[in-house]
């Protein structure tokens, strides 16, 4: 994760000089920053890595590409999520016994709760931004949407709820780390997510869903795959229905040799 950090947000010193990351960059990298995040414990995290985090990501803000900024808001909605100031303050208390620890600790939870004021009215501009000229209306709306969620997640604390059929069950999520998790595979797999969440036991793992299998005419439905082996002339089911074929057929012969014998007999 520092090492994607450092992609869009280098440390320079006084002799390099870095390139200017472009806005996909940027946002594919925080995508997939927020998507690594939801897989740790964010009280591991040494709070000065949070507040190091939420300052640069607050200024992403400010920049003028939407997906840039939709990407940064819903990193910052999981790191408040994940790691709540009541969490930090619990750590600090309990791992400084020092008064100027102590101290220490208050100042870093002052500025944290000084970073969440500023992204907070930050979140309150974007939710009702207007467009401007050329500018497009889905991703403006996509925007608002967005900051809308975040602005009710940090004032009253109610995250996003999202459902999407899988077939024909629905797949529901109610936590930030939920939301970017479906947000982030669904763009990572493209078009082939339904079938993989139909199918695919790590993804089942994942959102703690596995959809049930429809009947159809009191029959389990198979998979194209399976419907493939099943139609096979190769398959054990053809096989043994071509032989049951074949012995009815064989039946069918002697019954009619028989009859037509005994037609034949009669006759004489």
């Amino acid at each position: 994760m520092q090492i994607m950090w450092q992609l869009i947000h280098p440390k320079l010193g006084s002799n390099v000089v870095a390139m200017k990351p472009s806005p996909a960059l940027i946002t594919a990298v925080v995508s997939a920053w927020s998507f690594l995040f939801t897989t740790i414990d964010g009280r591991t995290l040494n709070p000065k890595s949070w507040q190091e985090s939420i300052s640069y990501l607050s200024t992403l803000l400010d920049k003028d590409d939407r997906s840039v900024r939709i990407a940064a808001g819903e990193a910052l909605a999981l790191i408040f999520e994940m790691g709540s100031l009541e969490k930090f303050s619990a750590v600090s208390k309990s791992s400084s016994d020092s008064s100027v620890g102590e101290g220490s600790n208050s100042q870093d939870n002052i500025h944290i709760q000084g970073l969440r004021g500023k992204v907070l009215n930050q979140v309150r501009i974007l939710s009702v931004e207007a467009g401007g000229k050329g500018s497009a209306k889905k991703d403006l709306n996509s925007q608002r949407n967005t900051f809308r969620d975040i602005q009710d997640f940090l004032e009253d604390g109610y995250s996003p709820e999202t459902t999407m059929k899988i077939g024909g069950e629905s797949l529901n999520t109610t936590t930030w780390y939920q939301l970017i998790q479906l947000k982030f595979l669904k763009h990572f797999i493209g078009g082939g997510f339904v079938k993989y969440m139909q199918e695919n036991e790590f993804l089942h793992t994942v959102f703690g869903f596995t959809p049930k299998r429809k009947m159809v005419s009191g029959i389990d439905r198979i998979s194209a795959t399976e419907k493939r082996l099943y139609k096979s002339p190769n398959s054990v089911q053809n096989k043994a229905r071509t032989q049951l074929l074949n012995k009815q057929r064989l039946l069918s012969q002697d019954r009619n040799a028989g009859h037509y014998a005994a037609g034949a007999e009669e006759e004489v």
